[in-house]
């Protein structure tokens, strides 16, 4: 008899596996994600699904044990589902993938502490490169060559860099010229949702430079945040990353081609600690390159941008240079992050490597810290993001003509935002 009943239980979870399709994981993926957001405010980044769901979550509020059973039961059922072809293999990868993270999430919130790898392995799918301070400092000498003088090179680049400050009440025009050029280079290449729209907001006391708060039916809030100087670059970088090609775009297509057209109802949900978030940042940085290359922007700012901001455009030229030189850079900012997070930098040498190793600017250096705080690894999706997707995208170049060479990049690019692919699917 006790054989019976054992059988039939082992039938009968047989049978409810089976009854799990894709469809169902993926329903339950996003209540579970809406569930956690009950427990971290800032972890549902984008959700515009039934309203329905999110008052649910909110009226009969999982416990994170309840949360992590459901994840771990989501987990076994997406690793018996069979592709029945290459997109929905991807789709099958993106939620195995996700729901880890969503597990690691809760884990984190329960109070565990992951080494800086491991949390960005297991919450975005990628681990960064890590280079000594040796490594850093030869590109520091570079920098140090192009501003001669004697006084520690810190100060010389505040003081050539202040040259670049775009004046608060000019905010406004050089931000609407920039995203307004971004836009219309980003819808020479990309068909985009019709109608699509943002609203922009200058903001402040936040521990980021911008941010888009993504509402659905391709509609964006921009925000800026205005409490430190912003320099010139910064108008096409954020109007980029921020709007077109970067997260408005990246947000649009999923609605329009994975959630509107296919019901695949996992991309009406974003939870920000998650492998999504890789792709997310990589693409909005990459697409800053894509829409405006190196002579074409350094061209648009010292025509368009420069007199706008009421900032001399013979320096344009130079300021490039050192960008590009600084860029070399960015890695340090994921060195610093690990150092500090894991301990062996207190805030006083985490700040001192960001001044003088990763040429931050000193009074945003304490700025940067609440990121780490707040966002932990988080920072590897900026640069690491960039790099792969970058990589992935000029291996789906294969002509020599500029301009049809210029075309693949950009149908590549699409068809990247218009994907589940994640980190791992880029190499």
């Amino acid at each position: 008899m006790k054989k019976l009943v054992m059988g039939g239980l082992a039938m009968l979870m047989a049978g409810s596996a089976m009854a799990a399709s894709v469809q169902d994981v993926a329903e339950r993926y996003r209540k579970l994600v809406l569930a956690v957001g009950q427990h971290d405010a800032n972890y549902v980044d984008a959700y515009y699904g039934p309203a329905a769901l999110q008052e649910a979550a909110v009226k009969n509020r999982q416990s994170l044990a309840s949360i992590r059973s459901d994840v771990q039961a989501a987990r076994r059922d997406i690793a018996q589902q069979k592709a029945a072809n290459a997109d929905e293999a991807l789709r099958i990868e993106f939620l195995s993938k996700q729901l880890r993270a969503v597990e690691a999430r809760v884990d984190q919130l329960e109070g565990k502490k992951f080494a800086f790898d491991e949390e960005t392995a297991v919450l975005y799918d990628a681990v960064t490169p890590h280079h000594d301070r040796a490594y850093y400092q030869a590109i520091v000498a570079e920098v140090d060559k192009l501003l001669p003088g004697s006084a520690p090179l810190s100060e010389r680049l505040k003081t050539f860099r202040a040259k670049f400050v775009i004046p608060k009440d000019r905010l406004k025009q050089v931000f609407d010229a920039s995203i307004a050029a971004c836009r219309e280079r980003t819808g020479r290449y990309m068909q985009l949702p019709d109608p699509e729209s943002f609203e922009l907001e200058f903001v402040t006391n936040k521990p980021w430079s911008g941010y888009n708060w993504y509402k659905g039916n391709a509609h964006s809030l921009i925000q800026i945040n205005t409490e430190f100087p912003i320099y010139i670059e910064r108008a096409l970088d954020l109007g980029c990353h921020e709007g077109y090609p970067g997260h408005h775009v990246y947000n649009a297509m999923l609605e329009q081609e994975l959630v509107k057209k296919r019901n695949w109802v996992e991309f009406s949900v974003y939870p920000l600690y998650s492998p999504m978030s890789l792709i997310a940042e990589g693409s909005a940085n990459y697409g800053i390159q894509l829409a405006f290359p190196d002579q074409e922007r350094v061209a648009f700012e010292q025509k368009t941008l420069y007199p706008l901001a009421g900032l001399d455009p013979s320096l344009a030229p130079k300021y490039a240079q050192l960008l590009k030189l600084m860029a070399k850079l960015s890695y340090a900012d994921n060195d610093a992050a690990r150092e500090y997070l894991e301990g062996r930098f207190t805030k006083e040498q985490a700040q001192e490597w960001m001044v003088n190793v990763g040429l931050y600017p000193p009074e945003k250096s304490a700025q940067r810290l609440s990121f780490y705080d707040a966002n932990r690894g988080y920072v590897i999706n900026y640069n690491l993001g960039q790099d792969l997707v970058k990589a992935y995208v000029d291996r789906h170049v294969t002509a020599t003509d500029p301009a049809a060479a210029r075309q693949q990049r950009w149908d590549a690019f699409k068809a990247l935002l218009s994907s589940p692919r994640l980190a791992s699917g880029l190499r």
